[in-house]
């Protein structure tokens, strides 16, 4: 048995059934977990979703998942380049909703911490699994509309213990579905999204924040696609950009083999260790 963890799909369903074929999935076999970003910009994200739903694949909940959440209750509206429509008139949107927000925020698996975006260097990694159960809580229950209806904002900028009400819920989801940058104190900066040399003075990229607490548990995390392939002792980042032409990439867990095929037609076909 193998588990193969998947980066950023946005809808990309021709660029997944590639991968499938290159690494020979055996669903009998093998696992598959996305990293979250299953819908979105790209123009099959209902057969994404339909897929995972239908094969009962693991999956973590991204930023864009997250968004089509909230633009399915009526508190956001779509965003210019959102491709949600085709989810948002299917005849099993429901279905596919309530899947969607049934998904964990973060999981712990054979000695890897797997989550969208990444972690505030505060949190151990047994915090932060208790902090995404908070999240998942109020995604899950019969008031998840009160969630939904405020979860977008920046503010609180940094993580408190005595943080409650949304305000710890919202610290929580940008965290992991949002962070690309914070300060060795864990506050997150969330104008800069190109790479490393964008960082603004005083910050880190979350993975190299000093005195980070999940420091030498394996993250393997998404969401960057500016970073693209990285593969550090402690954090793998798997966010390829696929969506913009470049590659879906895939991380084999027992033995951390890349696979990757391009996004932008059917050469290109790559593996490596």
């Amino acid at each position: 048995m193998s588990t193969y963890v998947i980066g950023d799909l946005q809808g990309c369903f021709p660029a997944l059934q590639q991968m499938l074929d290159l690494i020979a999935y055996d669903p009998a076999q093998d696992r598959i977990i996305l990293l979250g970003d299953l819908v979105n910009r790209g123009s099959n994200s209902l057969a994404v979703l339909r897929w995972a739903r239908d094969n009962q694949i693991s999956a973590v909940l991204g930023n864009h998942d997250l968004h089509l959440l909230a633009v399915a209750a009526g508190y956001e509206k779509q965003h210019k380049g959102d491709t949600l429509q085709q989810i948002l008139t299917a005849p099993d949107k429901d279905e596919l909703l309530y899947w969607l927000r049934h998904l964990p925020l973060a999981i712990h698996t054979s000695g890897y911490f797997l989550v969208h975006a990444g972690l505030l260097p505060q949190w151990t990694i047994a915090q932060a699994l208790k902090l995404a159960a908070e999240v998942e809580k109020a995604l899950r229950s019969d008031d998840h509309l009160v969630y939904l209806s405020d979860m977008y904002g920046n503010h609180p900028t940094q993580w408190h213990d005595d943080l409650k009400g949304i305000a710890r819920l919202r610290v929580i989801t940008n965290g992991m579905t949002r962070l690309r940058f914070c300060s060795a104190t864990g506050e997150m900066d969330f104008t800069a999204k190109a790479g490393l040399d964008s960082a603004p003075a005083g910050y880190y990229p979350w993975f190299h924040a000093p005195n980070r607490q999940s420091a030498g548990t394996p993250i393997v995390f998404g969401h960057w696609s500016a970073l693209g392939l990285q593969i550090e002792s402690d954090n793998i980042a798997l966010d390829t950009g696929c969506l913009w032409g470049g590659q879906l990439s895939a991380l084999r867990l027992e033995d951390r083999q890349v696979f990757q095929v391009e996004c932008g037609g059917m050469a290109g076909i790559k593996r490596w260790h």
